[in-house]
């Protein structure tokens, strides 16, 4: 392994130095070859001038870009001073950390790290307590190297080791110190990352990939219809209806990775992804290899269909089984062949109707409700209009990758301002909807209490989705419409008043 050490102190024989030494002892004994940069040895200007690619260097600067181009993993040894790096330090980063080399930039206010396949490590001492600097300022130092320019440039991981408060330190603590560092280097002989590190990124991948931000709504509306039938909160603590809920967890969680696997190429030249759209891109940074995805859909499916045998020994109920089969067809033929709703503009009903009127009618099924019953199709078409606006407005920043993907959504089909108008027309009509639902008290009251907030979060939508639409016929040639995260925000948190306000009156 190479390794580049940088002494970002202004003085080498500060204890800065002495951690530098240190690890670099413990490196050397790990096998590793290291070069060290004492950077108040070098000459340079510390300022940033321009900041264009073919900018004149000095030839110390020059040098130790060679030497990180060589190297596979980072070292910066700093005091953290005024809660961040020295001036030294700052300016050696403004003059290495260019753009063409560490990172491009696209007009679309995207961007890639050239530095990816590095690692990097953090030695800070500081004279702030590790609390302090932590919990109340928010490592502003730390966060400034680690997230926006290392892992920024693609490094990654990059591990932080802080020493303090050294102000108040003594002999024999530094002395502990220094001995952790040699020991940190020691540590080099395992790899970068070692094999807790490669464990918990893949662990953090999964997490990623299974996008958990949009599984609440689902949990809310398949609880709706569990209440209604089973008699109120006591079906909560059941296991027939925790079972349930796994069997739907596990179809969304085999969902989502079977978009990712069919969507890759619509994904892999989207430049507008978002944590809203896009995908979790787990297979476009590979993260994730098909392989591991392959996996994880055959886990996921074949978990769900031993709980849907469970349900139906259990449950006993035709309407169950019709319910989960419908789930599983509808749901994997968001994407997957040979229905691939999505690419037939059919995608963005199909999962308004799966994440409404399916899943509360599973519920309600499950625990003796009938299907011949009014109430999950009364409780549901508020919320199934409620969803609409953010899954139409979710294909639009994805409109130009989707169209070369061969991918016809309804922002391919139709254009920014008709989805926008599409969105619009939704949102008045489930915020009339719930007024209606609200007044009647249909659907056994579950809307009770609705109207006040849901007409103001809809006036608010309203207001944003006409402004975006103005806005929208500026573009409507460009081919994509950006991210749009601040409205996608709003419309999702939208939905959120037609699944919680039916859940509190079912308690």
């Amino acid at each position: 392994m190479n390794v580049l050490l940088v002494l970002g102190h202004p003085e080498n024989s500060s204890l800065c130095g002495a951690l530098a030494e240190a690890y670099a002892q413990g490196a050397r004994a790990a096998g590793a070859n290291i070069e060290i940069l004492r950077l108040a040895d070098l000459s340079f200007d510390i300022n940033y001038p321009t900041g264009r690619e073919d900018e004149p260097e000095e030839a110390d600067i020059a040098r130790a870009r060679e030497m990180l181009s060589r190297a596979d993993h980072l070292i910066l040894v700093y005091p953290n001073w005024w809660g961040a790096m020295p001036a030294l330090l700052k300016g050696f980063i403004d003059r290495i950390f260019k753009p063409g080399y560490a990172f491009r930039m696209h007009g679309d206010g995207s961007w890639d790290g050239l530095l990816k396949g590095k690692s990097a490590a953090l030695i800070v001492t500081m004279d702030t307590p590790a609390w302090v600097y932590h919990w109340i300022y928010g490592r502003p130092g730390i966060n400034a190297i680690k997230k926006a320019t290392l892992q920024f440039c693609g490094v990654a991981p990059v591990r932080v080791i802080t020493f303090g408060t050294v102000f108040n330190s003594t002999p024999a603590q530094r002395a502990g110190w220094i001995e952790r560092a040699h020991t940190e280097g020691l540590r080099l002989a395992e790899g970068v990352p070692n094999r807790t590190e490669r464990l918990r990124a893949k662990a953090a991948s999964w997490l990623r990939a299974m996008r958990l931000q949009f599984y609440p709504m689902t949990w809310l509306a398949y609880a709706v219809g569990a209440m209604a039938a089973g008699g109120g909160r006591e079906v909560l603590t059941t296991l027939l209806f925790w079972l349930g809920y796994a069997a739907v967890f596990l179809l969304e969680f085999a969902t989502v990775l079977v978009n990712e696997y069919f969507d890759y190429e619509s994904d892999r030249n989207n430049r507008n992804f978002s944590p809203f759209n896009g995908g979790s891109r787990v297979l476009v940074d590979g993260a994730l290899s098909f392989h591991e995805v392959r996996q994880g859909i055959a886990f996921a499916l074949g978990a769900f269909t031993l709980c849907s045998a469970l349900l139906l020994y259990a449950a006993g109920a035709t309407g169950v089984g019709l319910a989960l089969g419908a789930a599983l067809v509808l749901c994997l033929g968001y994407t997957a062949p040979p229905l691939r709703l999505s690419h037939r503009s059919l995608g963005e009903l199909d999962v308004a109707f799966t994440h409404s009127f399916l899943v509360l009618l599973f519920g309600y099924l499950l625990f003796g409700g009938h299907a011949a019953d009014s109430f999950p199709w009364l409780a549901s078409i508020p919320l199934f209009l409620a969803i609409i606006p953010a899954i139409a407005l979710s294909t639009l920043p994805d409109r130009a990758a989707d169209l070369a993907a061969g991918k016809r959504t309804l922002a391919v089909s139709l254009g920014q301002g008709r989805v926008t108008a599409v969105a619009m027309v939704a949102t008045a009509s489930s915020a009339l909807a719930a007024l209606v639902w609200h007044a009647g008290t249909l659907a056994a009251g579950a809307y009770a209490g609705i109207s006040w907030v849901a007409t103001a979060h809809a006036l608010w939508l309203l207001h944003l989705l006409r402004r975006y639409r103005v806005s929208a016929k500026n573009t409507e040639n460009a081919g994509s419409s950006g991210r749009i995260n601040g409205l996608m925000a709003v419309a999702l948190s939208y939905i959120l008043w037609f699944a919680l306000i039916p859940f509190l009156n079912m308690l």
